[in-house]
């Protein structure tokens, strides 16, 4: 039984020696798409970190990432579309009702993250959802 035991404490303390997180090899400022010479790997686990470089090419951002210490996974998330301040097209669809608009976004965001917009004619403010096509689908 003590042989198997120190068996099991062996593999386990053994795996995490081959196991690999995903740093940033230079400081990422925020709002930067990272490409794969920003990122390598090392030696480590981390519990909400990448083990795998090809999850995080092509994600922005969204704090300073400082070099070698891990990337966890709220800190980073697909690319932008619409910034803070941008016009964007509003688009609203009920009972086979559509109303497009123009409106300006009162946030930063990317394809289905949902945004405060404010409608241009009428100044109120809204909520929606970015689609693929840099549009705001408005919610109510």
């Amino acid at each position: 039984m003590t042989r198997y035991f120190a068996f099991i404490v062996w593999m386990i303390s053994s795996s995490a020696v081959f196991a690999e997180i995903v740093v940033p090899t230079r400081t990422i400022r925020a709002n930067s798409i990272i490409t794969e010479v920003d990122v390598g790997t090392k030696p480590g686990h981390v519990a909400n970190g990448f083990d795998r470089v090809i999850d995080v090419i092509g994600q922005e951002a969204k704090t300073t990432l400082y070099a070698g210490r891990p990337i966890h996974v709220d800190s980073i998330g697909p690319p932008a579309l619409v910034t803070r301040n941008q016009i964007v097209s509003l688009r609203f669809q009920t009972a086979g009702l559509i109303i497009t608009t123009e409106g300006r976004s009162l946030e930063r965001g990317g394809v289905g993250d949902r945004v405060r917009i404010m409608n241009l004619t009428s100044r109120a403010t809204l909520f929606g959802q970015i689609q693929p096509d840099g549009s705001v689908q408005v919610q109510n």
